[in-house]
């Protein structure tokens, strides 16, 4: 029983902490520098305008046969991002599925969902290589001391083992069935995961339309960073930068809520600490994502309603089933299929 009510007690106060610095940034906000915002954002938005690109080559690669245009690619990657802004659990990649397997004739989400997988190994390298230079500098809290960050979110699954063990296993199954569905025809299944990966059996060109382009958008998030910090008063700098980057890679792995906010907040206003004020960083802690989420959904939802022509995640939903149940009635065949 008391062990309970601490544990509500923690998670209560993980809770407020985030509140308050949502409170300390809305009071703070006239201290907020436009012109780096504007510019940080823009350059946000050419971040991932580029990771758009290397998305397209990607499918490009998977369907040379077929007629694509990049707007519809690009769109789809906004729109995903932009509902993971605001819908925790990364609901917003179901809408990029959606989308772009929509946006290329005939084909697959077998293949579509493979093609994803390979813009992830960029992010793998870079993420060993700025989580290795975050945990060396002193201020990130060792692996182990993540479950005691002041997070709602890693506070809840460390207060709650057995729902964090249950969750776990739930989603494993969840994958097994996925996996057990999607494998009906195995050849045939299998055939379009290989069709989503076929850039990678080109290793020249996967480093130079895939890599490549990755790493200059990477370049310009780099830079939309900086400028996020200059204008939220913490200072840019190449060390600060990585940092906030290392605390993104951390949150990324803990979606549970949007942007992995609890956690993002609170890794925040820990590595930063010794920076500038208090105040000012538990400001920036939501005030840089509370900005970026609402500029990606901003630019997601108008590519909704003026590429796609829709106007809710509902019939996005809709629209989903309707396809799905078209390929059900015409068998799932597509080109790649019939020829496994």
């Amino acid at each position: 029983m008391v062990g309970g009510v601490a544990q509500a007690a923690s998670i209560g106060e993980s809770f407020r902490s985030f509140f308050d610095a949502v409170d300390q940034f809305f009071g703070s906000i006239a201290e907020v520098r436009l012109g780096p915002l504007i510019l940080g954002l823009l350059l946000f938005g050419v971040y991932l305008t580029l990771r758009a690109r290397a998305s397209f080559n990607i499918l490009r690669a998977a369907y040379p046969a077929e007629r694509f245009r990049f707007r519809e690619i690009w769109g789809a990657y906004f729109a995903g991002y932009g509902f993971n802004a605001v819908i925790p659990a990364r609901g917003g990649d179901v809408v990029r599925l959606f989308l772009t397997k929509t946006s290329v004739p005939r084909s697959s989400y077998p293949a579509v969902g493979a093609s994803f997988v390979v813009e992830a190994g960029f992010d793998v390298v870079m993420g060993v290589f700025i989580l290795t230079f975050a945990f060396s500098q002193g201020v990130f809290p060792k692996p182990p001391d993540l479950a005691k960050l002041n997070a709602f979110d890693l506070s809840y699954l460390a207060s709650h083992p057995r729902f964090a063990l249950f969750l776990v296993t739930a989603l494993g199954v969840a994958a097994m069935v996925v996996f057990a569905l999607l494998s009906v025809r195995v050849k045939a299944f299998w055939a379009r995961v290989r069709q989503g990966l076929t850039i990678l059996y080109d290793r020249e060109r996967y480093a130079r339309e895939v890599f490549g382009v990755q790493f200059v958008g990477w370049l310009f998030r780099f830079a939309a960073f900086w400028f996020l910090l200059e204008a939220f008063n913490v200072g840019g700098s190449v060390r600060n930068v990585l940092l906030v980057l290392g605390v993104n890679a951390v949150a990324a792995a803990v979606p549970l809520t949007p942007q992995g906010a609890g956690v993002a907040q609170a890794l925040l206003v820990k590595v930063f600490a010794g920076t500038a004020s208090g105040a000012t960083v538990a400001a920036y802690s939501v005030g840089q994502q509370i900005a970026i989420g609402a500029f990606a959904f901003g630019v997601g939802f108008a590519a909704l309603v003026f590429i796609f022509r829709v106007r809710s995640f509902k019939e996005i939903m809709q629209r989903g089933r309707e396809d799905r149940d078209a390929e059900r009635a015409s068998g799932g065949s597509t080109p790649a299929a019939r020829e496994g």
